[in-house]
């Protein structure tokens, strides 16, 4: 089964108006490979601005977070009823800063995607290991810890997009070998494969989420189980039309 390439962008807490609206006019005019699916998530206070500045249909727009409510007293929060009401269409959870920085456990990423699935919204949800875990040799058993627990609650993944993260490798310049993360990504899909069965396991895509660049992405272009990016710095650069571009 051909699983479609997808390229997202995690602005992370960065941009401005007028730098928000060169990237997108960039991608909105830029030649971009019809065969990837492409997805930016600026800071939640330009989703608004953002829905409204992209003008091509291959491109969509991503919240960066989620809470597991749709309204209350939950300050300083987003809801999924507020970010599709603006017009977006994903949300990332789980990544490794929200992960690490505000202590979301497994469980609280597994409710988020829970709530976000059902409430309508599509999912990519970031898994990873650190450097110590990774030192230690157990990337495979922490990607499957995390996996787990959504596994526990959300029985349908065709709206979820796996993003992983060698934590060691986000905005440190270091970067898994193109085999490293094939290897990883398989062994992924084979815990998808043992616990929901062969056809979601082969239709989930999985994402390489480690200081992608323009440079770097090709090297994953033979990789069977690399089925795109979640791209950090590199997103904010014109070289991530080049990014997009890289299968062709």
């Amino acid at each position: 089964m051909a699983r479609k390439f997808f390229v997202g962008g995690n602005f992370k807490l960065n941009g401005s108006k007028s730098s928000i609206k060169e990237i997108v006019e960039r991608l909105n005019t830029a030649r971009l490979d019809p065969n990837t699916q492409v997805v930016i998530a600026p800071p939640s206070t330009y989703l608004d601005y953002t829905v409204e500045l992209v003008k091509t249909p291959q491109v969509e727009v991503c919240a960066q977070n989620a809470y597991t409510k749709g309204s209350g007293a939950f300050t300083g929060e987003i809801s999924v009823e507020q970010i599709k009401d603006v017009g977006a269409t994903w949300v990332l959870l789980g990544h490794s800063e929200r992960r690490t920085l505000f202590h979301e456990s497994d469980e609280f990423v597994a409710e988020k995607v829970k709530y976000a699935l059902e409430s309508g919204l599509n999912v990519i949800l970031a898994i990873g290991e650190t450097l110590e875990e990774r030192k230690g040799g157990i990337t495979d058993e922490v990607n499957q810890r995390q996996l787990a627990a959504v596994i526990k609650l959300v029985k349908d993944w065709s709206k979820i997009v796996i993003a992983y993260e060698p934590v060691w490798a986000i905005g440190t310049g270091l970067a898994a070998t193109p085999e490293d993360a094939q290897e990883t990504h398989k062994n992924i899909r084979a815990y998808l494969k043992q616990e929901l069965g062969e056809e979601v396991a082969e239709a989930t895509r999985i994402l390489y989420g480690g200081s992608a660049n323009g440079k770097n992405a090709p090297t994953f272009k033979d990789k069977a189980d690399v089925d795109g990016f979640l791209v950090g710095g590199a997103s904010l650069k014109p070289e991530f039309v080049d990014i997009i571009n890289s299968r062709e």
